[in-house]
This record gives C-alpha cells, sequence and structure tokens, in this order.
C-alpha cells in the first residue's frame, strides 16, 4: 500500500475513532500517535499476528462501468465474478463443530463475493457455516435482495441480436481476487484464532475494505483495460443503466415471487448462455487466424 492510501486510512480513523488518536496515559504521557497505531492494526492484518480484537456498495456510476468493461471482454451484462471461499477456525467452538465442519474436514467459515475483473470486491456475505455448500450460500445471500425488492437499478444490453434486462454474474475473477486478498493480509490466508464470530466478521470485513482501497488507488494496474474512461465523468457514451422506478412495482410478496421466478428462468438462462458464446465466438473466434 502506498503512502497516499496509508494517510487516507490514519486521517479518517484518527478523526472518528478515538482509539486510533492520541491521548494521554495516567501519569500525562503522551500514547502512541495515530501513524503508530494504524501501524500496529495493519501489521497484525497483514502477517496474522495475534490481536485481543462487503459491502461495497454499487453506485449507478459504478454499474456502468462494470458493463462497460464487461462488454469489451465479451460478456455484455456482467457485473462480476461470484464464487464462495472457506477461511478455517482454528478455535470454532467445540458445540459449532458440526455446523462448520463437513466430513472429516477442519470447521471453516464461508465467505461469499462479488468482484470485478480489477478485483474490487463489491458484495461480501460472511458467516456462514461450512456444511452449506455454494448454493446454500446463495439462498441465504441478500445478493439478490435488491433485485427481488425492486431496488436494483434496470440493466438493458444486447446479446446475440436478444434484448436482456438483468445482469449477470460469472466465476472466474473472483477465484483471483480471493488470492490477492490472502496474499495481501495473511490473517484471513491463516487459520482464524478468534472465538467470537463477530470479530472474525470484523477482520474480513476490515482487510476486504483495505484490499478495495488500494485497488481503488492502484486500479489500472489490476486490469488489461484502460479503466479511465470509464470513471465518472469522462466519458461520453451512452448509459444502459437506470435508476429503478419503484413506484411502478411496489415490493409486495406477489411481485417478489414473479421477479424470483424471472431470476430462475432456465430457459432464459440457457439462451443467454448460447448467446453468449455466440457472441464470444464473433468476437475473438477469428484472432489466431490473424
Amino acid at each position: 500500500m502506498n503512502k497516499a492510501v496509508f494517510m487516507r486510512i490514519v486521517d479518517r480513523l484518527s478523526e472518528n475513532i478515538p482509539f486510533f488518536q492520541q491521548r494521554k496515559d495516567a501519569v500525562g504521557r503522551l500514547g502512541l500517535s495515530p501513524i503508530q497505531k494504524c501501524t500496529a492494526a495493519i501489521r497484525m492484518l497483514a502477517y496474522g499476528s495475534a490481536a485481543d480484537a462487503a459491502d461495497e456498495y454499487l453506485r449507478l456510476e459504478d454499474l456502468q462501468r462494470l458493463l462497460d468493461i464487461g462488454k469489451i471482454r465479451g460478456f455484455p451484462g456482467m457485473i462480476g465474478s461470484i464464487d464462495c471461499m472457506h477461511w478455517e477456525w482454528k478455535n470454532c467452538p467445540t458445540a459449532w463443530k458440526g455446523q462448520y465442519t463437513r466430513g472429516s474436514e477442519k470447521p471453516t467459515i464461508v465467505l461469499e463475493a462479488v468482484a470485478s475483473q480489477d478485483l474490487w470486491i463489491w458484495h461480501a456475505f460472511f458467516d456462514p457455516p461450512c456444511t452449506l455448500n455454494d448454493i446454500n450460500v446463495l439462498d441465504r445471500s441478500p445478493v439478490f435482495d435488491d433485485i427481488l425488492q425492486g431496488r436494483a437499478p434496470r440493466v438493458q444490453y444486447v446479446v446475440n441480436r436478444h434484448q436482456y434486462d438483468m445482469a449477470y454474474y460469472l466465476t472466474d475473477d473472483v477465484e483471483r481476487a480471493f488470492g490477492v486478498l490472502q496474499a495481501r493480509f495473511a490473517i484471513v490466508k491463516n487459520p482464524a484464532i478468534l472465538w467470537d464470530k463477530r470479530q472474525i466478521g470484523m477482520v474480513m470485513r476490515t482487510c476486504i475494505i483495505l484490499h478495495n482501497m488500494i485497488v481503488e488507488n492502484e486500479r489500472n494496474g489490476y486490469t488489461q483495460y484502460d479503466t479511465s474512461e470509464f470513471e465518472q465523468g469522462t466519458s461520453t457514451r451512452s448509459s444502459n443503466v437506470d435508476a429503478p422506478d419503484t413506484s411502478e412495482m411496489p415490493p409486495n410478496l406477489g411481485n417478489m415471487l414473479l421477479i424470483r421466478t424471472h431470476v430462475r428462468d432456465r430457459h432464459l438462462h440457457e439462451r443467454l448462455k448460447n448467446d453468449l458464446i455466440e457472441n464470444i465466438w464473433n468476437k475473438f473466434g477469428n484472432d489466431e487466424d490473424e
């Protein structure tokens, strides 16, 4: 992490959280400075040392940038990659080991995340036990809540001459994001040594926030595409994202069931998959012949 990102963290923490402010001890001597305290906290996260101690929210301009990058890669309508990572829980209480252990494996806690191609994690759902598979975790996850309740931005795009009105996820780049997250913070690579699930969750979310701050600061180094043209206010392209009109469809049970059925439409899923295959072939299929 470069100095600008680190000082931004120091300034925000020392301004809003008393613990990170320099204070006098019982005999009137000044304690550690905010820089020293932040350095110690980040070292604990980075090196996995013991300590007595997501969602990112997707804005319209962020969503448009993800759609633009997905289109360049041959995946119109794609807004990220989704998958699960298992974090071993070394000090899982004995009474809970059954639900956090699968077969003869060690107890783990599941992190479901959605990451963009530049490794920015904009959704994180943490805490489900290991006994749940990825589909069960997805069913419990809030990742589709805004869609089901009619609060999600409207997305329209065309693939292979067919129009679609719902964005989708893949399962490729998020594994790379997990790898970078674990390489950057050994505390989430090594087994969790805490007892309290709430504190473990705070550590995971803190690492994700710090990871995202670094990615935002060094974004061009994480992708093979020039993303500067997709930043807010720098492009004259037409937008295919609209804010939701919540007056048209109140989030009652009937509407939620209709949307849920639309999200799970197998025929629509198969058609989109085939259209994407055709689109990828048309866009990149002749590269080897050139």
